[in-house]
């Protein structure tokens, strides 16, 4: 074990900003938010120096929800080394895709219908317009 992987560990003397760098650390991203907003709030240079920090050492930016997604969406597939389960959940996952497709393509006959039906009515109220006008005698234009 190194003491760069576990900075609280190491057994010198640290300095204030590495004890304080080390404590929040330890406290995972929240609590550098916590520090800069309350720097902010007292005094906003602190604040200011504190996002730099975080933006220049990567903090900010590190275990971020789009790799923790990704990271999910492949322990679905993985096997758990029971057969009879894999089996389960395959035959759940290609029932539930299915189930998805269906309803994607009901949807699409909605979407399908509605515009349709909002074409046919465009469609009568131009032709109700046309006859109107059509039956309407002309009346003497007065200038």
């Amino acid at each position: 074990m190194t003491t760069a992987a576990h900075p609280m560990e190491q057994t010198g003397p640290m300095g204030w900003f590495a004890r304080a760098e080390a404590w929040l650390d330890a406290r995972g991203k929240g609590a550098w938010i916590a520090a800069m907003v309350l720097g902010m709030i007292f005094f906003w240079p602190i604040g200011l120096a504190l996002l730099a920090y975080m933006i220049w050492s990567k903090r900010m930016f590190s275990k971020s929800c789009r790799y923790s997604s990704a990271r999910h969406g492949f322990h679905a597939m993985k096997t758990s080394g029971n057969t009879a389960f894999d089996a389960y959940k395959a035959e759940t996952l290609r029932r539930l895709q299915e189930e998805q497709e269906n309803f994607e393509a009901f949807l699409e006959r909605l979407r399908d219908a509605k515009d349709k039906s909002e074409f046919d009515q465009f469609m009568e109220e131009r032709a109700r317009a046309a006859r109107a006008e059509r039956d309407t005698p002309d009346a003497p234009r007065t200038l």
